[in-house]
């Protein structure tokens, strides 16, 4: 195992928890953004109406992109166990 397969695993991962976490992460930021714009039009300063909007945006997106993400963390798991044999030489 050479330093250019470890620096392509390390490269390889960080995207694939990129790409995984990328559409909670977005969904976040965008509620957070609506909702911080709705309490500034209506001086509403409840701190229960920031926090329950995202846990419903993002349980919401996990339930729709779970398929997608599991297919993803399948295929980098399977590339990964599929380097091991190569790993002693």
């Amino acid at each position: 195992m050479d330093s250019s397969f470890v620096l392509y695993l390390g490269r390889h991962t960080m995207e694939t928890a990129l790409l995984l976490s990328a559409p909670i992460l977005l969904t976040c930021m965008v509620v957070g953004l609506v909702v911080t714009l709705f309490q500034a039009i209506t001086s509403i300063r409840d701190m229960s109406l920031t926090i329950v909007p995202k846990l419903i945006a993002v349980g919401a997106v996990i339930l729709l992109f779970s398929g997608w993400m599991l297919q993803v963390l399948l295929r980098f798991a399977t590339e990964i166990f599929s380097h091991i044999p190569n790993m002693g030489q």
